[in-house]
């Protein structure tokens, strides 16, 4: 629920898919990567190609908990002229064709501190954003931004790990909105991928302590992998193979070709269709 009593875009997605008996299939874009036209492009056509919710990275100079991938869609971004501000700017963008689909922003606590941290929470808000990940505030310091993510009805989206242990886990878990995300290795986005058996353990352990929706990130490449991850969880979160996906369909100069959106968004279509599936036998 929001300030104002009602049910965020986060918790009627997830509802909605509940009902429809599967999970959710959580796509990553870094913004303005390769440009902001290309960008906004892609974030048009994400639902569209499947996606029911999708995370908008914020680029930022020193992306301390993502891979290479990421890291230099992040300095595409950045040298295309990336600012938070125009990150708030292609979220209004979309929202003028899409008010429905739930838009998380993923990112780092310093360009919101330069921002400001009160003007960011309400421009978010009123731009359409639902919810943050913001990965360097641990719940030890939430107090630096979750009384304005509150007030703004933002909902705040915690990191758990695979070494997050029983003890801190209810902390983690306490200030909690939206979803769970549940980073399901350790080490940096889009190095490896965790087991069947590892994901399996992890979920039940963390159902014990929260109601919230789960989903799972960090390592989910393929169709298939996403699938089990939706299946097992609540959603499954699929970040790098995209982006992997953007950096090889560019031009010598990493500029975007002719079929760069239709590639990416061909990519989301089959991961779609792998978790839709999943769920109708899971049904």
């Amino acid at each position: 629920m929001n300030q104002t009593g009602a049910a965020s875009r986060i918790a009627e997605r997830f509802a909605a898919l509940k009902r429809e008996g599967r999970g959710a299939l959580i796509t990553y874009l870094q913004a303005y990567d390769p440009d902001p036209a290309c960008s906004l492009a892609i974030l048009r056509g994400l639902p569209g190609a499947g996606a029911d919710l999708i995370e908008i990275g914020v680029p930022f100079t020193d992306p301390m908990a993502d891979g290479p991938s990421i890291q230099r869609a992040a300095q595409r971004a950045l040298k295309a002229g990336a600012t938070l501000a125009g990150v708030l700017a292609m979220v209004r963008d979309f929202r003028a064709q899409d008010a429905a689909t739930p838009v998380i922003l993923m990112g780092y606590y310093n360009p919101i501190l330069s921002y400001g941290i009160d003007r960011f929470c309400c421009d978010a808000a009123a731009s359409g954003v639902d919810g943050l990940i913001v990965v360097d505030v641990p719940p030890e310091e939430a107090d630096e931004i979750e009384p304005q993510a509150r007030a703004a009805s933002l909902d705040l989206i915690r990191l758990v790990a695979p070494t997050t242990d029983e003890a801190r886990l209810p902390r983690v878990l306490a200030a909690t909105t939206g979803f769970v995300y549940y980073v399901s290795i350790t080490g940096i986005t889009g190095t490896r991928s965790a087991t069947s058996a590892q994901l399996a353990e992890a979920v039940p352990r963390i159902r014990r302590h929260t109601d919230l929706p789960l989903a799972i990130g960090f390592g989910i490449r393929t169709p298939q992998q996403a699938a089990e991850a939706a299946r097992l969880a609540d959603g499954a979160v699929v970040g790098t193979a995209l982006v992997d996906t953007l950096a090889a369909s560019l031009d010598e100069a990493g500029r975007a070709r002719p079929d760069t959106v239709r590639q990416v968004l061909d990519q989301v279509r089959s991961l779609a269709e792998a978790v839709r599936a999943a769920g109708k036998q899971a049904a």
